[in-house]
């Protein structure tokens, strides 16, 4: 049987299906709710705006947009968002998905934290980065129908999420600060770590190897 929640329908694929298996088992609760519910936000977004994402992209988009954040991809150092989009294309590339599609999924993964520049891209971009200001700081919130909304909610309980999200963020980054230079990643550190204090690009000007 076909789920669905809040008149948003589960794409029953076999993708899907691996990609839920694999973040209930490799996240925790928080993350794996609250990729859910990105999806289910950045879906109704895109029904409201006359977008059209491919719907399993957009999950598989939705799912690990923040698996980097725990398991980072890379032996190399980098931000927590291009772990995530590169785990990602790495999951549909060896599961025979064209190169195209990985890479809709990719750049909608590495870009979901940058404002302003999802919204101008393909719908799958667009849509995931909507799903995430919805679930994180209420962007839209006010335009979604309020049946649908608690609907998403007791299908996927947020429970203390503003506590519980912010503290995978600073697990997840206070390692590896460096990555968060001109995000907003920084933001989160900046707040909650004694002592740590952001580079600005000022400085990187001030400090770069030029006379003048």
């Amino acid at each position: 049987m076909t789920a669905i929640i809040a008149a948003v329908e589960i794409p029953e694929t076999a993708a899907v299906a691996e990609a839920t298996s694999f973040l209930r088992e490799t996240t925790s609760p928080l993350i794996f709710h609250h990729s859910q519910r990105v999806f289910l936000f950045g879906s109704l977004h895109a029904r409201e705006l006359g977008l059209q994402p491919d719907p399993e992209l957009l999950y598989i988009s939705a799912m690990f947009h923040d698996t980097g954040l725990s398991t980072p991809f890379s032996d190399v150092e980098q931000r927590f968002e291009l772990d995530s989009a590169d785990h990602a294309r790495k999951f549909l590339l060896d599961r025979g998905f064209p190169k195209s599609a990985a890479e809709v999924v990719w750049t909608a993964i590495a870009l979901h934290t940058t404002p302003g520049i999802p919204g101008r891209m393909g719908p799958e971009t667009a849509a995931t980065n909507y799903g995430v200001l919805t679930d994180a700081v209420g962007w839209g919130l006010d335009r979604l129908d309020g049946g649908q909304v608690d609907a998403i909610i007791a299908a996927h309980p947020r429970g203390q999420f503003k506590k519980e999200f912010l503290q995978a963020f600073v697990d997840g980054l206070q390692n590896r600060p460096d990555t968060t230079y001109g995000t907003v990643n920084a933001d989160v550190l900046e707040h909650f770590i004694p002592g740590f204090r952001r580079k600005t690009m000022v400085e990187r000007v001030i400090d770069a190897p030029w006379p003048n």
